[in-house]
């Protein structure tokens, strides 16, 4: 009998050992799945159907905040504002597609502003309204550091039609096929209203020299370049003409000159600063800086996305080749600050409402302007007349 009891509990020990053996056991496998599970565990990212437009708002928000960093916002813009704006290249290989100028009476706006030290060929003269103003500056600058009254507009807005007949006696004249001395229609910087030829009372022959040389040699601080130079004959295809000027603005105007670079070569230039990879910056001799960058058309639809800066001033040109320039104004008097309301930038109309007004302009002076542009009044129509028949060829 006391056998039987001594084995019976030898077998009870062995049973439960052996359970706390197995327990052991399981407890590690268990342990070590769950040590692996934790080990390949890994925050889960948030869902791509979240809608985070709270968060990114937020964000751009506090960018805008900081003064520091320039915010970009797209824009959409007609790809036909490709062939607008200060900056549109029109040589021989790039026509203009004329339409719909913004033109203004030189004369009649110099009568009306009392503005002397210059004169006009003819009384029918018009230029671009954004041209206007700062031709003036220029032009009256001279006059003030030399006291001389002796530089005359001789040519500037010219119709397409008009052009085709300097073109045709130009070639009657030389003999030749083609001219080097005169744009071929609807390749003329002229007919863009962007540009003005110069001549002087005394002799007649306008050459940038003598007191003259001061208006080739400081125009890039009004917006004006040299268009075509001797040593950039090669580009532009025009025999040398320092008596013509084109408008490009006071920022590109003042890179060109500080580079020596002809439109042909600054537009080209322009092309390699593609946005959001390298952007053109400089600053310059008044210590306001610029970036610069282009945005190629969206050719296989009917506009494009621009990005502009939010809260600083910028103008959109299109190079009349294939897409859009766009300047930033980084710093000084040019920089809107917050609570302020944006200038109105020099932009297509594609996306603007409204012109460009010449300084101090109201709304009656405007449409005043527009009828002295329409018809100059009868006392001077025979000496435009007179002016055009004794006209010289002009070059371009």
């Amino acid at each position: 009998m006391a056998k039987n009891v001594s084995k019976a509990k030898s077998y009870r020990k062995g049973k439960v050992f052996f359970e706390l053996i197995l327990s052991l056991a399981i407890a590690g496998t268990c342990g070590y799945f769950i040590k692996g599970a934790v080990d390949k565990s890994k925050l889960v990212e948030p869902s791509n159907f979240i809608d985070n437009t709270d968060l990114e708002e937020a964000k751009l928000e506090a960018d805008k905040a900081d003064p520091t960093k320039t915010v970009f916002e797209d824009i959409s813009v007609s790809n036909q504002e490709v062939f607008k704006g200060d900056l549109i290249l029109v040589n021989e290989d790039h026509q203009y597609f004329s339409g719909n100028e913004d033109l203004i009476g030189i004369a009649a706006m110099n009568e009306r502003n009392n503005v002397e030290g210059f004169s006009v060929v003819d009384y029918d003269y018009t230029i671009l309204r954004n041209v206007y103003d700062p031709m003036v500056q220029m032009l009256t600058a001279f006059y003030k550091q030399y006291d001389n009254d002796t530089v005359q507009v001789y040519g500037s807005y010219r119709t397409t039609e008009y052009q085709q007949q300097l073109y045709e006696e130009d070639l009657a004249m030389t003999g030749e096929e083609d001219s080097t001395r005169v744009a071929k229609p609807g390749f003329s910087e002229h007919e863009t209203g962007y540009a003005f030829d110069l001549t002087e009372t005394v002799t007649g022959d306008y050459q940038g020299t003598g007191d003259y040389a001061w208006i080739n040699e400081n125009c890039y601080k009004y917006g004006f370049i040299e268009r075509y130079k001797e040593d950039k004959t090669d580009l532009t295809k025009i025999q040398p003409e320092p008596w013509h000027f084109r408008y490009v603005g006071k920022p590109h105007a003042y890179y060109m000159m500080k580079n020596n670079l002809c439109l042909e070569e600054y537009i080209s230039t322009l092309s390699q600063f593609v946005y959001g990879e390298h952007h053109l910056e400089f600053t310059d001799d008044e210590g306001k800086g610029y970036e610069i960058y282009y945005i190629p058309a969206d050719m296989g639809a009917d506009s494009t996305n621009v990005p502009v800066p939010a809260g600083k001033k910028y103008d959109i040109s299109g190079n009349n080749i294939d897409g859009f320039i766009v300047t930033l104004y980084k710093n000084g008097e040019d920089y809107i600050q917050a609570g302020e309301e944006e200038e109105a930038p020099t932009a297509p109309s594609g996306y603007t409402a409204g012109g460009d007004t010449a300084e101090g302009e109201d709304a009656d002076t405007q449409e005043e302007n527009a009828e002295e542009t329409a018809e100059a009044p009868e006392e001077n129509a025979e000496n435009a007349e007179n002016a055009e028949s004794t006209e010289e060829i002009p070059a371009d």
